[in-house]
């Protein structure tokens, strides 16, 4: 039996595009023990995938301060090192991945193809064929340098009963029902400029409603939170609001049973791209051809700028980025969709 480490720590979106490369492990060696280094706010993600034998936890913050890693270093060791590996799969490509790739043992140490901050001096970066393609290709291009085969891309989530009897609770104490169609609006993002107008979320929303769909805000946090509360404002007829409600169990079954799925570059969209549920995403510093909806990309909108893909956090230009892409736009592509 072979054993596969992967290290993907982080962010969300990024951890739900490595995620079919365990797929990828599994499909050529059905019989192999897949490991994955993962940090807390995916860990629910990676440990609803099936095809993960075991999930490490590493809690970055307790080793910021000297005393916290000397206490937490060694028993990260003794996981890890608990199993000897046939190859360790590098997928974050930054320093702390690389330190925790260094504490397993294998033979074969492979990275992405974009490897920073020393990482390709512990694994060995793969160019792939796709290389300039999609991330998820990327990622499966470290597999398939392992000789997997990748006949098919899954990324299969299960979610336990429980988590989706709460989902549905959720549902009804915000006063829909899971059983009519809705629309789920991933409403946040970490850069402000992948984040589409709460004016534009809150007209399509009003427009949904006369087509009997429901809009479902979805999101976390502070920022979502009051994006939240903006968009609800400017509509006639308010959406339904979860922000903040759900656990990422709860919300891969939301976005299982919707009827599509809006919103910019960010995790809770490519969740839903990654479940095969029909997927917009409103691009503009960032380009579709790396990072838009996977298998989806005739779903992608990106706004008519010159100096869009420009991969900065905040408009050096002082626009509000993805205001130019139109309600009717989004609403255009809607009406292909449903």
């Amino acid at each position: 039996m072979k054993n596969f480490l992967i290290v993907k720590l982080s962010a969300i979106g990024d951890v739900i595009h490595a995620l079919p490369t365990a797929y990828a492990l599994k499909e050529t060696y059905p019989d192999c023990h897949i490991t994955w280094v993962v940090e807390p706010p995916a860990y629910d993600l990676v440990n609803m995938c099936p095809h993960i034998d075991e999930v490490i936890l590493f809690e970055k913050k307790k080793f910021k301060s000297f005393r916290g890693f000397l206490r937490e270093y060694g028993p990260l060791k003794r996981k890890i090192q608990l199993r000897n590996y046939d190859a360790v799969l590098d997928l974050q490509g930054l320093f702390k991945s690389a330190a925790i790739a260094r504490l397993g043992k294998a033979p074969i140490k492979l990275g992405m193809c974009n490897m920073r901050e020393l990482s390709d001096r512990i694994s060995r970066p793969v160019i792939g064929p796709h290389a300039n393609g999609h991330i998820v290709e990327r990622y499966l291009d470290v597999a398939r340098a392992l000789n997997c085969r990748v006949d098919e891309v899954r990324l299969t989530l299960e979610v336990p009963d429980r988590e989706a009897d709460i989902a549905r609770r959720i549902f009804s104490q915000a006063g829909a029902n899971m059983d009519n169609d809705y629309a789920v609006f991933a409403i946040g993002a970490n850069w402000p400029n992948k984040r589409w107008p709460a004016r534009h979320f809150a007209q399509l929303s009003d427009r949904l409603y006369d087509r009997k769909i429901i809009p479902i805000l979805v999101g976390g946090g502070p920022v979502d939170e009051q994006r939240a509360a903006e968009i609800c404002s400017y509509t006639e007829i308010p959406p339904v609001n979860l922000v903040g409600r759900t656990n990422f169990k709860q919300l891969t079954y939301i976005l299982q049973q919707a009827k599509l799925c809006l919103g910019g570059d960010t995790g809770p969209v490519h969740l839903a791209a990654g479940l095969g549920t029909p997927t917009i995403m409103v691009m503009g510093p960032t380009d579709a051809n790396r990072n838009g909806p996977y298998g989806q990309p005739g779903n992608a909108i990106e706004v008519d700028r010159p100096c869009r893909y420009c991969w900065q956090r905040a408009c050096p230009k002082h626009l509000d980025c993805l205001e130019a892409i139109t309600v009717e736009h989004v609403l255009e592509k809607m009406e292909e969709l449903l």
